[in-house]
């Protein structure tokens, strides 16, 4: 075992931070409340800070490779502020058992703890495992050294097409990564699938697993996607949820869609609320991540706030519901839960390496506990380029992109699609008809049919505050380099 002080921990400066674009959505009238009431989940706010401290090291060790050191300094301050590292005294690794335990000046202890594919888990307090059987994730994917891109991760060099400006390409790769600062950690382009600017951050390359955060939920639409095109459901329909199924429970009108587009109505305190403040108590919004419980039955036994499709908040009850479907319908073929993902579409698209991190009940909480390499998240969005085909297999359905990147009727900013981010109120200085996953702390994943280009920017959460001036001008140079091809697309009128 070896220890680390994080006492220096009181002395970094939290980084501001936002999930694109929640502002316009919610500054804005509510429709009238159903008359049901929050409970704020049980247990103190520091536990669950220290908590979620102990998981980022034990993720940024174990998943990623990174020191603990930098780690502490640099990461996952969204679910464990600098306020509560620093009343930690030390934290403890032990690199046998992968696990992280910290520890705070009043006789806290909380712990993480990696389980193979699985990646880190908050142990419950008290309790030195989980309430799952863990599992090697089974892929039918050769090593993809020997692979050529995009299936593998052979890239041949190969001049640039003539109509690239290949001056302004390597401004905006040398703008992406300045200031130093901004922690830049990964820069993939793809233009019509090939990769034409690629860079990382010392100690990291094309086969680091880095946080993605929030991007897992646009990776959780695409699963669900998957699930629909091979008729495990449909996305109109009424979200098979077992917990809403009594008679005259309200919840059973909430569709599919309604879901995919955080439009459920559901009571589920998040951290974007126009009402928030802290002295409410602890969010839903981050309990989930923290608490170490059950997450789907907990998202799953909210109750209504507001009619669905009514009203769009940022609130993590809706992807961890996609997730719920997800598993139940895969489970319900026989099929094992932790390798359907790598089964229904990784596989198939050449994803490699993707860690999707768990409750201690062996549920994906990938509203924000997923990591892989930036070429991963860029085939993801490749296949949206390609309107959900690859390699002359239809992937998704139909008309899904366009589902994707139509407006949510229930956020009328119109920011928000099916769970990506639009660009309808020009986040990005790109066409606005681009599409995007988000996550906290800079993570970009941008789709832009226009041009064909697909852009991943990744770093680390405390360069978020000089990241998105550092995304932008590195998005202006690249508009520079890379021609128009294709008109704005403009959504269709009259969204259901």
């Amino acid at each position: 075992m070896n220890s680390f002080s994080v006492v220096a921990a009181s002395a970094i400066i939290l980084a501001a931070w936002s999930v694109p674009s929640t502002a316009s959505a919610q500054s804005r009238d509510f429709p009238p409340e159903l008359p049901t009431k929050w409970t704020p989940p049980p247990g103190i706010r520091i536990e669950h800070e220290v908590a979620g401290f102990a998981k980022v090291l034990c993720s940024a060790l174990f998943v990623t490779g990174r020191t603990l050191k930098d780690a502490a300094a640099e990461d996952g301050f969204f679910i464990s502020p600098a306020a509560s590292r620093a009343t930690t005294t030390d934290t403890i690794v032990d690199r046998t058992r992968q696990s992280v335990t910290v520890r705070t000046k009043n006789g806290l202890t909380r712990t993480a703890r990696r389980f193979g594919d699985q990646g880190c888990v908050i142990l419950p307090a008290g309790e030195d495992s989980v309430h799952f059987t863990p599992r090697r994730v089974v892929s039918t994917l050769p090593d993809g050294a020997n692979v050529s891109w995009p299936m593998g991760d052979r890239v041949v060099a190969r001049r640039l097409p003539a109509e690239i400006n290949r001056a302004a390409l390597t401004a905006a790769t040398n703008a992406a990564f300045a200031p130093d600062s901004a922690l830049t950690a990964a820069w993939v382009v793809l233009y019509k699938g090939r990769i034409i600017a690629e860079r990382y951050r010392a100690g990291v390359d094309e086969n680091t697993r880095l946080p993605g955060w929030s991007m897992g939920k646009s990776v959780t639409a695409t699963v669900l996607a998957r699930l629909i095109q091979e008729k495990y459901l449909g996305l109109w329909d009424a979200a098979p949820i077992p917990e809403w199924q009594s008679a005259g429970d309200e919840r059973q009108k909430i569709r599919v869609a309604d879901i995919l587009r955080m439009s459920s109505g559901l009571r589920f305190v998040s951290t974007f609320d126009p009402n928030y403040k802290p002295t409410m108590g602890y969010p839903d919004h981050l309990y989930v991540y923290t608490g170490a419980i059950d997450a789907f039955k907990y998202a799953a036994t909210r109750p209504q706030q507001w009619a669905p499709n009514t009203v769009g908040l940022y609130r993590n009850s809706d992807p961890l519901l996609a997730n719920y479907m997800i598993r139940r319908l895969v489970e319900a073929k026989g099929e094992d839960y932790f390798s359907s993902w790598q089964h229904h579409l990784f596989d198939k698209i050449g994803v490699r390496r993707m860690t999707l991190e768990t409750d201690p009940y062996g549920n994906f909480l990938l509203m924000g506990f997923d990591f892989a390499p930036a070429r991963d998240f860029a085939r993801i969005a490749q296949l949206y380029l390609q309107d959900g085909v690859w390699n002359g297999e239809r992937l998704l359905p139909k008309g899904w992109r366009d589902f994707t990147r139509t407006p949510a009727p229930a956020w009328p900013g119109k920011e928000y699609g099916g769970m990506w981010w639009l660009n309808r109120n020009h986040e990005f200085p790109v066409p606005e008809d681009a599409f995007s996953m988000q996550g906290v702390g800079g993570q970009t994943t941008l789709v832009i049919p226009t041009h064909d280009l697909v852009v991943v920017r990744m770093g680390h959460f405390k360069g978020t505050s000089v990241s998105d001036a550092s995304l932008a001008n590195a998005l202006t140079l690249l508009m520079k380099a890379v021609p128009q091809r294709h008109p704005v697309w403009q959504p269709p009128a009259g969204a259901r």
